[in-house]
């Protein structure tokens, strides 16, 4: 995804703190900032108070030292606790650049390659696609050409459900494909689920244990969590914040990808991030309490993870300011995302999640990485601070990139609210379901997510999703037998449309899903399902 198109909400796809204080185990800031960056305090607080974003906290390394980490704002709206530099905060698809060097310290050490078959790993993997199946390699699953569709599976654990990882992992063989093997660039999670697995079976460990004990502790990454199930109590962490109906400001639930962690599942601090960032412009190389040097994978590896695999389109921007962000090549590599700013060749990826978004970006040749972790659903706030710093150190071009994403923010909500008028225009609110509503009711079963119920209750019909608790949803009439899902939960900001087909004798056939909003997250896949209903049992 471009970087115009992270400034819409959010992108788990798939789109800096001055003073220190240094406690145990903290790495002290030993940089300058260069001029233009002195301002940065101020810039930030016009960045949250233009995307309504509580809390923000950046670090920037440089070098190889640490010339900025800080938090700015509230862990909460309203309440006292302040962000810093330790505050923990969903680094959501920023975990995947984790899997991709997992899998590249295993081929090191020669317990697999990344052309071994999946299935060579996992006897019983399949994909809709018995060539896809056989065919599939485990670099395959790190770079975004399966075939799969964006997002497509995402249902499965977003929001969380109660599959487990290989529950998810098997369910694959009924996701549909939409694309060629290999054909094109189109985003996914659930195949880093297969990533994780594979980890697991390589390696002998759990996945949470090795990367404990082969990248966190080496790296003296402290704070960093396996996933939400892993915070306690006492924990310095960040609470996300969702606009409810795009519109209010609200504390997001907390989730947990505990069955697809790989993908997305980590927390982490600005502070434990610059150790990452590092060690990844170090080529893998870390150095222990001691002095002495390590490495995380060979150079060989960090080539491999940064090189172009799968490109990406490259969109053009609407707004004419975001057109000096436009890069001249774009494409994913393995759990990164490569293209170019001013000349210079970027390597970042961008993380989403309910309430929070981040984006980490690294500039090899200068050895520069930038990471901005939020807590609000705005894309738009970490690119405005990421491009400010990228321009310091490389372009100085001049844009007012908070002007600039301010308006590409604008015109997404426009266009969002264009869209919707137009679904009004088109409504024949005077037309009314073919069927007693009751006649609605019932299970329906989708062959890779399972069943959704429709339950009448008190003379109004209920949509539940049988592994998600949180997609609990009322159906309103919208058209003929068109109905939309108001879900209880209006933080989700996922509203759709649920239009069922009839048989000749009246009984139901079918029934398709859709999201309503062009600004509902993708991961809400519903377009994907294919929903039959399931006769009652027999007596």
């Amino acid at each position: 995804m471009t970087l115009t198109a992270l400034a819409t909400r959010r992108r788990r796809s798939p789109w800096f703190a001055w003073l220190l204080v240094v406690s145990a185990g903290a790495q002290a800031q030993t940089g300058a900032l260069p001029a233009s960056l002195q301002d940065m305090d101020a810039y930030v607080a016009s960045v949250r108070e233009s995307f309504d974003v509580p809390g923000i906290a950046v670090a920037v390394v440089k070098d190889g030292e640490v010339v900025l980490a800080r938090g700015y704002g509230e862990r909460e709206r309203g309440k006292p606790a302040r962000v810093d530099e330790h505050t923990l905060f969903a680094i959501a698809s920023n975990t995947k650049a984790f899997t991709s060097a997992s899998l590249s310290m295993l081929a090191d050490e020669g317990k697999l390659t990344l052309e071994d078959r999946v299935i060579d790993h996992l006897p019983w993997f399949r994909m809709s696609d018995p060539y896809v199946t056989r065919e599939m390699r485990i670099r395959d699953l790190l770079v975004h050409r399966s075939g799969l569709g964006l997002g497509a599976g995402d249902l499965l654990f977003w929001p969380t459900t109660t599959y487990s990882n290989r529950e998810v992992a098997e369910r694959l063989r009924d996701v549909p494909l939409s694309g060629g093997f290999r054909e094109r660039y189109a985003y996914d999670n659930i195949l880093y689920g297969v990533a994780q697995l594979v980890i697991e079976q390589a390696s002998g460990q759990r996945y949470d244990e090795f990367l404990r004990t082969r990248i966190f502790q080496p790296l003296g990454m402290r704070e960093t969590r396996y996933n939400s199930d892993a915070l306690t109590p006492r924990d310095n962490v960040a609470t996300g914040h969702a606009k409810a109906d795009f519109t209010t400001l609200v504390p997001a639930p907390r989730m947990t990808w505990k069955n697809v962690a790989g993908a997305g599942g980590l927390y982490s601090s600005v502070s434990d991030m610059a150790r990452w960032m590092n060690a990844q412009l170090a080529g893998g190389v870390y150095r222990d309490a001691k002095g002495n040097e390590h490495r995380l994978f060979e150079p060989e590896r960090q080539k491999a993870m940064w090189s172009l695999v799968t490109p990406m389109p490259i969109a053009e921007p609407k707004i004419e300011a975001l057109k000096a962000a436009k890069p001249a090549f774009l494409g994913y590599g393995e759990g990164w995302t490569v293209s170019e700013f001013q000349g210079e060749k970027l390597v970042w990826h961008t993380g989403g999640w309910p309430g929070m978004v981040s984006r980490v970006t690294l500039v090899p040749e200068h050895r520069l990485g930038i990471v901005v972790l939020t807590n609000q659903e705005v894309g738009a706030a970490f690119n405005a601070v990421t491009l400010k710093v990228l321009d310091a150190y490389l372009a100085n071009s001049g844009t007012d990139w908070l002007a600039a994403y301010a308006a590409q923010v604008a015109l997404s909500k426009d266009n969002a609210d264009a869209h919707w008028r137009k679904l009004q225009a088109a409504r024949n609110a005077s037309s009314r379901p073919s069927l007693p509503l009751e006649k609605y009711a019932g299970t329906l079963r989708d062959p890779w997510y399972g069943d959704v119920s429709v339950t009448n209750e008190e003379g109004g019909l209920v949509l539940r999703f049988s592994r998600t608790p949180e997609l609990v949803g009322d159906l309103q009439p919208w058209q003929h037998d068109t109905f939309v899902v108001r879900w209880r939960e209006r933080w989700l900001n996922a509203d759709a449309f649920i239009t069922y087909a009839l048989n000749p004798d009246g009984s139901l056939r079918e029934a398709r899903m859709e999201a309503i909003s062009p600004l509902t997250d993708f991961s809400f896949d519903f377009h994907d399902l294919r929903l039959a209903p399931v006769p009652p049992p027999q007596p």
